[in-house]
């Protein structure tokens, strides 16, 4: 975790988001987080990120992770974590600032293919490349994957880069769970929200 202002405004402006716990980016509660830990990160290019479902993430619904929670978790790796850094280093502040101001909301997704089911424990990463970023508007396409057991993500992502995320290039243990196309989101404003009341 980092532990002061100073510091996490630096890693901002000059670094990425290894290192940085999901908790200190995301906006989300603890209940609808679906992130555990940034492998790599290259802003305004991509990320892979992972996470591990727990129980509460397949109850009620056969011990299986949800297709729709992995949109959501491929969303909040990419486009809510990529745009939010992006924002923050654009707007000299820290996460917990914009969120006075913005609500992260999807406005569409495009087509997204599902080849295999994730259960309660099975840890996933979230490959996803930027293809658009303007407005607080992010677009991302990637892919998911189930991690082999055991597998140290931090070491083997340590010498990833943008050519290998472009190409999927990783190793064939790893297990294609959801192709995704177009996933879209904007940081609304939050007066916005509350116009109609």
């Amino acid at each position: 975790m980092i532990d002061t202002r100073e510091n996490y405004l630096d890693i901002i402006k000059n670094g990425n988001l290894l290192g940085v716990h999901p908790t200190q980016m995301l906006l989300h509660g603890p209940t609808k987080r679906l992130l555990d830990t940034y492998h790599w990160h290259l802003p305004n290019k991509g990320i892979v990120a992972s996470y591990t479902p727990k129980a509460r993430d397949v109850e009620d619904h056969f011990g299986v992770f949800r297709g729709v929670d992995q949109i959501e978790a491929f969303a909040q790796a990419t486009i809510v974590s990529c745009a939010t850094f992006l924002e923050c280093r654009k707007s000299n502040c820290l996460p917990d600032e914009l969120k006075d101001k913005f609500v992260p909301a999807f406005i569409s997704v495009g087509n997204v293919n599902f080849h295999y089911y994730l259960e309660e424990g099975d840890t996933f990463i979230s490959m996803g490349n930027i293809t658009f970023y303007k407005w607080r508007q992010m677009v991302a396409d990637g892919r998911i994957y189930k991690v082999p057991k055991g597998l140290d993500l931090n070491d083997y992502f340590s010498d990833f880069s943008e050519e290998r995320l472009l190409k999927y290039d990783i190793s064939s243990d790893f297990k294609l769970v959801a192709e995704l196309h177009d996933i879209t989101g904007r940081a609304i404003l939050k007066e916005l929200f509350k116009k109609n009341e």
